[in-house]
């Protein structure tokens, strides 16, 4: 019994299903969280050793399967997410596939907002793992609709977007930094020089970013923005309050506006990749490991060879890390798509002319 004044909002069934939520994610990742760190062929007498952590091993396929743990942890032990809820997502697809895949391990309903040019195979995966897909014609509009749907079914939005930068342990706990540079540590050149990530959420750059300040690590933070994109704009100016940009051809990367978990104080440098560059530098990865992977991968790839190259024309031997996201079977009716390619009016030649000069003499000269 309580005193006059008191409240007890205590309960005990609902604590129990979330110890048990909790440890069903716990134990996902136990099993899953770490992935291979994968040598990129360089010629070695650059003396440069390229590394691309490999993303797309995890059990929903993608970078973003971290994040959906750490954002279902997140909700559950901050009291969001109780048993039965709906659980509701803004995502152009990868996160919501990853955010399925964990709402049906808890047996809960998931409901994913997207643009309706998301790739078919994403809505396949999503619908795959028991998830429901809730298109919109125009992009910016995912989130206000997300917000609105979990209000009216008093469910829960997970808001990956806002919250990704503050759900992640940055400090360690076998997050994305700590494992990086675990699998460095008997390699030539175990600090990079630089690690090369997209501009998405925002989480993973912040994440690494403040890593490497925690561990006080040289190794710079380079992040990569596709065409059109906010974040670039928003960190050159620094004004990311303001800036404004398009939803990008390249899935998973590139957003209108900056959103909340991008930190822009932690990047060192960021480069502007066109989507042909993007494109013709998977094409260049498949053609050179025979591994097919999604087009925020070539935009990665597009800045670390880039950086390679002018470690080479330095005279710096070294190292770069950059993410292989996921993989392309994703994508196979759009960026390994030569129609879709040329209805998009990209033309890969004067890219791919630029990473095959660099893949001979690393050369890095910029299309014409």
């Amino acid at each position: 019994m309580t005193a006059a004044g008191d409240v007890d909002r205590s309960d005990p069934a609902g604590r129990a299903w979330v110890d048990r939520a909790v440890a069903l994610v716990e134990a996902d990742a136990r099993r899953s969280a770490d992935t291979h760190l994968l040598v990129y062929p360089l010629p070695p007498e650059w003396g440069v050793q390229l590394y691309l952590k490999d993303e797309s091993t995890h059990p929903t396929g993608s970078l973003k399967h971290r994040l959906a743990r750490s954002l279902f942890l997140y909700g559950l032990c901050s009291g969001q997410i109780t048993e039965g809820n709906t659980v509701v997502e803004a995502s152009s697809g990868s996160t919501a596939v990853s955010e399925a895949y964990f709402a049906r391990m808890l047996g809960l309903p998931f409901v994913a907002v997207m643009p309706a040019s998301t790739s078919p195979e994403k809505v396949e995966l999503i619908e795959f793992h028991g998830g429901r897909c809730h298109f919109v014609d125009r992009a910016p509009d995912i989130y206000e609709e997300a917000r609105r749907l979990a209000a009216e079914c008093g469910g829960h939005y997970l808001d990956q977007f806002t919250n990704a930068e503050r759900a992640t342990d940055w400090r360690g706990n076998n997050n994305i930094a700590e494992s990086i540079f675990d699998q460095l540590r008997l390699e030539r050149h175990p600090l990079p020089e630089w690690v090369v990530v997209g501009a998405g959420t925002g989480g993973t750059s912040a994440t690494i970013g403040r890593y490497l300040r925690y561990r006080r690590l040289p190794t710079r933070l380079a992040v990569v923005d596709p065409e059109g994109s906010s974040f670039f704009p928003g960190w050159r100016d620094g004004d990311p309050g303001t800036a404004t940009g398009r939803s990008s051809r390249i899935e998973g990367i590139g957003r209108p506006r900056v959103e909340p978990s991008f930190v822009p104080t932690i990047v060192d440098r960021m480069i502007c990749v066109p989507d042909a560059a993007s494109l013709a530098a998977i094409r260049e990865l498949e053609r050179t490991t025979g591994r097919r992977a999604g087009g925020s991968t070539g935009t990665n790839l597009w800045g670390a060879f880039r950086l390679v190259a002018e470690m080479i024309a330095a005279g710096r031997t070294g190292s770069v890390v950059t993410l292989l996201c996921d993989g392309g079977e994703r994508y196979a009716h759009t960026y390994y798509s030569d129609a879709w390619v040329a209805d998009q009016g990209l033309d890969l030649a004067p890219h791919a002319g630029t990473l095959a000069r660099f893949a001979t003499t690393g050369e890095w000269r910029h299309p014409t």
